[in-house]
């Protein structure tokens, strides 16, 4: 069982930054970690990925060269996100899995999610 904990969401105006923040702990740690994200009335959709070693680095379209993950030697990972859009606006989630896919179908263990908020 692997337990994920978000923290850093909030609410910032346009162009502005906010760090989130995925503790995960738990017996049995996954291979990779992602992080989701689902906006009212949308689908919840891919925004990057990384390995536990800081390997598999993946993000979305959408969000490359603005967002960056990483990941720390006690298995915090990290969701740095600048330059932000009104468009980010969304729950995100932090996810885990024993496989490297981009469906949410595909992870196991879910966080409970944090609010981001971007203003115009």
């Amino acid at each position: 069982q692997v337990q994920l904990v978000e923290s850093g969401g909030g609410l910032v105006q346009a162009g502005g930054s906010l760090r989130l923040s995925c503790a995960a702990s738990g017996r049995t740690l996954s291979s990779y970690f992602a992080w989701f994200r689902q906006a009212p009335g949308k689908e919840r959709e891919f925004v990057s990925r990384i390995s536990r070693s800081g390997s598999g680095l993946y993000y979305a379209d959408s969000v490359k060269g603005r967002f960056t993950i990483s990941i720390d030697n006690a298995n915090t990972v990290f969701l740095q996100m600048n330059s932000l859009k009104p468009e980010d606006t969304a729950v995100y989630y932090c996810a885990s899995s024993f496989s490297s896919g981009l469906l949410p179908g595909e992870y196991n263990y879910w966080g409970q999610g944090t609010q981001v908020t971007v203003s115009s």
